[in-house]
């Protein structure tokens, strides 16, 4: 039994870019590929917002309003309905000065019970360190 970790970095701005949610959509697809695997095996992706990534975790962004495009927030949801890892930087949030309440933290009305989780940037780096596979986007 052998289990695959893989790392996807989001640092990209939400907007004018498919960057962050080319991201997502890998992240989400990655746990589809259990079919083609060894009985046991597994992938346990980890999806980290750094940097100006963090822009991409507000609530109610209106991309589709503005911008004729969906927002990633779905998307996020949708990973922590998976029981994908989600972590943002508590230090890149700080220096948004965005808090808690304004974030996309759970899937509660999809029926999801994983939360993202708010993490000092070297608890990030601990995952980096830790995955087979490392993305940066």
């Amino acid at each position: 039994m052998a289990t695959t970790k893989m790392g996807f970095i989001i640092k990209s701005l939400p907007y004018k870019t498919e960057a962050s949610r080319l991201a997502m959509t890998h992240a989400i697809a990655s746990q589809t590929v259990e079919i083609y695997l060894e009985d046991g095996d597994m992938v346990e992706p980890v999806v980290c917002f750094i940097g100006d990534g963090v822009l991409n975790c507000l609530k109610n962004q209106a991309t589709a309003k503005h911008y004729d495009i969906t927002s990633i927030e779905m998307h996020i949801r949708n990973s922590l309905l998976l029981d994908l890892k989600v972590l943002y930087c508590k230090e890149d949030l700080d220096r948004f000065g965005i808090k808690e309440d304004a974030l996309i933290m759970d899937a509660e009305e999809l029926g999801g019970e994983t939360k993202a989780q708010i993490v000092p940037y070297s608890e990030i780096q601990k995952e980096m360190d830790s995955v087979n596979h490392l993305q940066f986007f």
